[in-house]
């Protein structure tokens, strides 16, 4: 059976997804920064029939049209959002890749007669994307590459005949065949305008000069080099679910369904390595309302008995209603969780801090609890990141990080200000409502700002630190800014 691709493209699919989301009326454009300066990626019609261009700079594209509404481009929600009408392309047939930034491919051979030929596929495709908001060109040929150059730049909703290919991609031009755009100016230099001038010169001589791509892809375009149709690979989904013969009510029964989907559960997570670290129980009244519940873990896990007091604790106190008919268990996050030879080394207290940080994370919020890590930075106040503890790892070793660094106090707070000029240490000042008086002192070390930084609280340049040893036994961290020819304390040392 010969293989008919389909190829779809979404011209404005950027714009056209962010109106669908926050529809604005009149000339509309998306903007990123390139090469230094705002321009326009995305146009919608009206701004297109003002005589704007991508690539255009956005204060020129002002100038031109003064009334012209913008928002800044999200490349990566653009991608989710293609990936899932590449799930969705899947009721024309299972194989559907995405095909760059805005479009699809979708391999149909043998499958468009379920649907009533690839006519009625095409246009019942095309019809569905109009209605949900977006413009979309689509072209069925015997090859990849030709339904992507018809799609691109032939008659919308082409169907080439099995065997036409090539006389429709002939008269059309050569980005047509997906070539870089030096690519293709380096060829028009050469006085090659379409697909025919590239098919009849040597391709010894060409090769020579462009590098075997050209040829590459005229030959996929032609069928002459195979271009499979891949798409990516699907995450694993884990869920389990049990129907009940009869509603059950009480929170044992609950409990007693919950042990049994966890151990199903975490037979599936053994065989396939992996562990959990969220879990999502659903639950269907009789009434037809769903009840969800989800909790995090702090480690993968895949041990039902560690886990069962957790999800037990989850549906304390829940209200069954007339009763529960079905119960769900899934994993929306999993992890990777080799098999591990069982030693005697520190792996059980990790565990159970792990444990600890599960429990305390479902009671008050994975992002209340956080952990201190080291961070590379020559500032005293930055030298360290807050990051949640049940999603990051513990700093081995905190000094491996300041071997290179003075002391520093263990105390840091906002600087505060004392009485004092010049750049000798001051014998005797008042902080805090009290008179200290410097007894020794060691420095100074000179710490710059970073210039890469706009930091509010550095903007006074560089600082002079020393470390003073203080008639009432404390030792305080003192610093002079030169600039200002001012004193403060930042810090006590233990």
């Amino acid at each position: 059976m010969p293989r008919r691709i389909l190829s779809l493209w979404l011209p404005r699919f950027g714009p056209d997804l962010s109106l669908r989301r926050r529809p604005v009326a009149g000339a509309f454009a998306l903007v990123a920064k390139l090469r230094g300066a705002d321009r326009l990626v995305g146009l919608a019609p009206e701004a297109e029939a003002r005589g704007l261009v991508p690539g255009m700079g956005l204060a020129d594209a002002r100038a031109l049209c003064p009334d012209l509404l913008t928002r800044p481009a999200d490349p990566r929600a653009e991608a989710q959002a293609l990936n899932t009408l590449r799930r969705w392309a899947t009721r024309y047939c299972p194989w559907v890749a995405c095909d760059g930034a805005d479009g699809l491919v979708l391999d149909i051979t043998g499958a468009a007669h379920l649907i009533g030929g690839e006519a009625a596929l095409l246009a019942d495709l095309t019809d569905r994307l109009a209605r949900i908001g977006f413009d979309a060109r689509a072209a069925i040929a015997d090859t990849r590459g030709a339904a992507w150059a018809i799609a691109h730049y032939g008659r919308v909703g082409s169907i080439v005949p099995k065997g036409g290919a090539e006389r429709v991609l002939m008269p059309l031009p050569l980005a047509a065949l997906r070539l870089e755009p030096d690519v293709v100016e380096g060829l028009e230099r050469l006085g090659l305008r379409i697909v025919r001038d590239l098919a009849q010169i040597p391709r010894g001589s060409l090769a020579r000069r462009f590098g075997p791509g050209p040829m590459m892809r005229l030959d996929q375009a032609l069928g002459s080099l195979p271009e499979p149709v891949s798409p990516p690979p699907e995450a694993p989904s884990f869920a389990v679910r049990l129907s009940l013969p009869e509603p059950i009510g009480l929170i044992s029964d609950i409990e007693a369904g919950i042990a049994r989907l966890l151990e199903r559960l975490c037979q599936h997570l053994q065989r396939a390595e992996q562990g959990a670290r969220r879990l999502l129980l659903e639950l269907s009244r009789v009434d037809g309302s769903r009840i969800q519940l989800e909790i995090g873990l702090a480690r993968a896990m895949r041990d039902a008995r560690a886990m069962q007091p957790l999800l037990v604790r989850a549906v304390d106190g829940m209200d069954a209603g007339f009763g529960i008919d079905m119960m769900r268990l899934s994993t929306p996050q999993i992890e990777a969780l080799p098999i591990q030879q069982i030693t005697t080394s520190g792996a059980q207290a990790q565990d159970d801090l792990a444990d600890l940080l599960t429990r305390l994370c479902n009671r008050v919020g994975f992002e209340h609890v956080t952990r201190h890590l080291p961070a590379d930075s020559h500032i005293p106040e930055k030298g360290f990141t807050i990051a949640a503890a049940a999603y990051s790892a513990p700093a081995r070793d905190w000094s491996a990080h300041y071997t290179t660094t003075p002391p520093r106090p263990l105390t840091l707070f906002a600087p505060e200000p004392i009485a004092g000029h010049g750049r000798a240490v001051p014998r005797r000042f008042k902080w805090r409502g009290q008179w200290w008086r410097v007894v020794a002192a060691m420095g100074p070390e000179r710490i710059s700002p970073e210039w890469w930084l706009d930091d509010p609280a550095w903007r006074t340049g560089l600082r002079d630190y020393w470390r003073v040893q203080t008639d009432r036994g404390a030792r305080l961290w003192l610093f002079h800014t030169p600039q200002r020819d001012g004193w403060c304390v930042q810090g006590e040392f233990a």
